[in-house]
């Protein structure tokens, strides 16, 4: 995600964070957002905080979700993010990115870059 300076038309970098109970569990300034939610690039996500779980689902024109519980904070958070390995084509951009289920005490926070920054 990129933002606007203000004043002009050049983009200003925006730095998405997901963190529960104070624990970062991805942090991007490149996102994919879709249908409501940040998709995080999977070098960005710390991988200690997902475990996998059994749970798939069907997206009629995404595929296959595949699903994780994160720990974080002490806690574990059942099912609270998602990736599509292999996405149809239509949703390919999104090919093994997670996503963070906010409904879930995960909050997922846009930051403006720092003045300065590319």
């Amino acid at each position: 995600m990129t933002g606007t300076k203000p004043g002009g038309s050049a983009p200003m970098p925006t730095t998405v964070t997901a963190t529960y109970a104070g624990t970062v569990l991805a942090r991007a300034e490149r996102t994919v957002f879709l249908e409501g939610n940040h998709y995080f690039p999977r070098e960005t996500v710390d991988e200690d905080a997902l475990e996998k779980s059994w749970l798939r689902t069907l997206c009629y024109w995404k595929g296959i979700a595949r699903y994780y519980h994160v720990q974080a904070g002490g806690h574990r958070i059942t099912n609270a993010a998602w990736a599509y390995p292999l996405p149809s084509p239509l949703a390919w951009r999104i090919r093994n990115m997670v996503a963070f289920d906010t409904g879930t005490g995960i909050l997922v926070q846009e930051q403006p870059g720092r003045p300065g920054s590319p």
